[in-house]
């Protein structure tokens, strides 16, 4: 017997989620397909539990600072243990409100992994189901290469089943996760080196923020095996792990390597060669500016699209999917030209809009930049002493703001307001006529010149 919905998503992480509760707000009938936690990657293997291992190595930095400012401090070591127990709970207990939650909304979750049988039509479990809408949404997962020993190594996803901590950890990539992870290793106590195919970190961002990232890490201790093409990895006999380069050259030993260098669309297992939908040969289903697919009633959402792979983006997306379908705002969509995003490396990094290279190759001599280097307070008598760094990108007379880039302490928590004035085409003259709040470090974003 087939059953029957106005909409069902198919993953239950941030974008398959977002749809259909507000589809559901809407007296729609609901389901997600799921055969995996609630909450998709940011819950169990992303966002949330990166945030609270970045938390805590944020408390080992203020553990490092303390003294400075008078305290005593008897550091008897960290336990790895510990953090881990408490983040996998707070996982668990999201997990868990998830599951009561959409009880409460009437969204039925159907446990398995979704197969199409034609356009709008699904198997999961031996268990038919169909639908008038259908939101494709299953997210994405690490990219291991295919050279020998790619086994020895572990993911992203797998560093967070760890229940040791890595001695001496080699982490290979440059973007997002490799950074983020390899600033906490290195603030709870691992030896970490950074294993990079060029010789650049987060190459998509303003280069300000790159070299300053690089500086700061090298500064805390951080290794770099940089232009590093790698060809296999092998096991001694004692377990240590050896890298070994294209040219031959082999690296230093390591307990630990992480994959971190990339990741791709898992849809491979929906069968999609049975329906009308496109795809491109990397797994990515193409959705226009609405997140409609090729095929009328199946819509493609989040990281599976090629898009902006971020938890906020897939929210947004889905939720303006569902405003768009059965609340008759026709034009709700979004922008994904201005998307802000924050990096939580230590310190963090925000940044909205062009960088200044982007500006530069669109607007030619039409942008004007300003930029702010200083010691944070906070610092200014501590062993630390990274600077914190600003830009603003200006175009045109009127100094039209089309990017803000930042790295220093508590850059994540400014960057919220700043996204709101750079969406709303806020000028520089805007910024001076703000009135600055002191002391801080964002009153240097409304007084530079």
């Amino acid at each position: 017997m087939t059953k029957h919905y106005e909409l069902i998503a198919i993953g239950a992480g941030s974008g398959g989620l977002s749809v259909a509760e507000r589809a559901a707000e809407y007296g729609k009938r609901c389901a997600i397909i799921e055969g995996d936690a609630l909450g998709g990657t940011c819950v169990n293997r992303g966002c949330v539990p990166k945030k609270i291992m970045w938390n805590g190595a944020h408390i080992a930095h203020a553990l490092d600072d303390a003294p400075a400012y008078g305290f005593t401090i008897e550091r008897n070591g960290f336990d790895w243990r510990t953090l881990i127990k408490a983040r996998d709970t707070y996982v668990h207990n999201v997990n868990s409100w998830y599951t009561a939650y959409l009880a409460e909304k009437k969204i039925d979750v159907i446990t398995g992994w979704g197969k199409f049988v034609s356009n709008k039509e699904l198997e999961v479990a031996g268990e038919t189901y169909t639908a008038d809408h259908v939101v494709i949404s299953t997210g994405g997962r690490p990219v291991v290469p295919d050279i020998p020993g790619a086994e020895y190594g572990i993911t992203s996803d797998d560093f967070f089943l760890l229940k040791e901590q890595p001695k001496k950890v080699a982490i290979i990539g440059a973007g997002y996760i490799a950074v983020e992870l390899a600033g906490v290793l290195k603030s709870l106590g691992s030896d970490v080196t950074l294993v990079l195919r060029r010789d650049r970190l987060l190459a998509r961002f303003d280069s300000m923020l790159s070299a300053s990232l690089y500086e700061v890490m090298s500064a805390e201790g951080i290794k770099f095996l940089s232009n590093c093409s790698l060809a296999e990895i092998k096991k001694k006999e004692d377990g240590e792990l050896v890298l070994i380069e294209a040219k031959g050259a082999t690296s230093d030993t390591f307990d630990t390597v992480i994959w971190a260098a990339g990741r791709e669309p898992v849809t491979d297992n929906l069968n999609l060669h049975a329906t009308d939908i496109k795809y491109l040969e990397n797994g990515e289903i193409p959705s226009d500016e609405y997140e409609n697919t090729n095929v009328q009633g199946v819509y493609a959402l989040g990281d599976i699209t090629g898009k902006a792979a971020l938890t906020p983006v897939a929210i947004a997306a889905g939720r303006r999917l569902a405003d768009r379908l059965f609340n008759g705002q026709s034009d709700r969509k979004v922008d994904y030209s201005c998307i802000p995003t924050v990096v939580f490396t230590h310190p963090p990094i925000g940044t909205v809009g062009l960088s200044e290279e982007a500006a530069r190759q669109q607007y030619a001599d039409r942008v004007k930049v300003y930029t702010s280097s200083f010691t944070p307070m906070a610092h200014s008598f501590t062993q630390r002493q990274h600077q914190t760094r600003m830009k603003l990108v200006t175009v045109g007379e009127e100094e039209k703001l089309v990017g803000c880039h930042m790295i220093g302490d508590s850059v994540d928590e400014m960057l919220q307001g700043f996204a709101v004035a750079v969406r709303m085409g806020a000028r520089k003259r805007d910024l001076d006529d703000t009135i600055a709040i002191h002391p801080t470090s964002a009153e240097e974003l409304v007084t530079m010149r």
